[in-house]
């Protein structure tokens, strides 16, 4: 999104990307209780009953075209560019086992680039696997001044269906970076990225993630005409958005032989001034290795 005033005229909720318009609470963790208060829970739609099957079939098929349609109609314009990243995520920095050591990175569901561009600025020592599920969303990435062949490789793919092995060698990323993405991606679906994402990751690599958390206020803002399951909703444009709970994205990732090394909410109070609003956001911050052990996906 464009403003910070889009943030609250439509179903995509773009301040995640916008750390300047976010003001961290005071030190949160993630034993606060995530119940939500009577006030807050009339919010969420109520209506037991789900979008047809049919529809959500349709959705599906559909999902593809719905984010290809997403990004002709907001170009590169709709997130700002992840200057925060390096700043939430340390181990970008850290994980080098030498300082010399050129970085391979793996940005899962990399939209228009507003992450993989920041960091080629501001490391010139990496290497960065690039992937999108909308072929639009790739040629974006491509036709930027800063994409160089050299230093990134941008291609196309379903994380849920299309071996990442196609075009990254297998155990060869140090880093993968999970923002946004596994939320857009069916339930059933996402074991399959994950198993995925296992393949090319090296022993010892880690994925880096950050998505939407349960109770956020985009989750409270859905009416029930958009539920498709539990803490899973469609969006007017035909994009679907889940809400994790920390022990279900521990489940999922240990499951596939990942280790849980930080999974935690992370608290965030979204100011538009201009509008006077004042929300409060809940994200899934997390760190997850492939251990030395493992060395072919489950």
């Amino acid at each position: 999104m464009e403003s910070e005033i889009k943030c609250f005229t439509s179903d995509h909720v773009s301040t995640e990307e916008q750390s300047i318009c976010d003001k961290p609470q005071d030190e949160i963790n993630s034993n606060l209780d995530m119940s939500l208060s009577q006030a807050e829970s009339h919010k969420l739609p109520i209506d037991k009953t789900l979008v047809s099957e049919f529809k959500q079939m349709k959705l599906e098929k559909e999902a593809q075209k719905n984010w290809d349609l997403f990004y002709k109609r907001n170009t590169t314009n709709f997130f700002k560019d992840r200057h925060w990243t390096t700043r939430e995520f340390e181990e970008l920095k850290s994980c080098r086992q030498f300082e010399s050591q050129r970085l391979v990175l793996l940005e899962a569901g990399c939209g228009v680039g507003n992450c993989i561009f920041p960091l080629l600025e501001e490391d010139r020592n990496i290497f960065i696997y690039a992937c999108d599920f909308s072929q639009r969303a790739v040629d974006f990435v491509k036709q930027h001044p800063l994409y160089c062949p050299e230093r990134c490789k941008a291609f196309r793919c379903d994380l849920t269906q299309d071996d990442l092995r196609g075009e990254v060698p297998p155990a060869s990323v140090d880093v993968v970076t999970l923002i946004f993405v596994l939320s857009a991606i069916h339930p059933e679906k996402m074991v399959r990225s994950l198993e995925n994402i296992f393949r090319v990751l090296k022993p010892g690599g880690c994925v880096l993630f950050r998505d939407y958390g349960l109770n956020d206020h985009a989750m409270q803002r859905f009416k029930a005409a958009n539920k498709l399951g539990q803490n899973f909703y469609v969006r007017q444009d035909g994009t679907r958005s889940f809400f994790f709970s920390k022990e279900l994205l521990a489940e999922l990732f240990e499951g596939r032989g990942f280790r849980s090394v930080a999974n935690d909410y992370v608290f965030r109070e979204t100011v538009n001034k201009k509008e006077g609003l004042c929300v409060q956001r809940v994200f899934l911050q997390s760190k997850f290795t492939k251990t030395h052990q493992t060395e072919t996906s489950p």
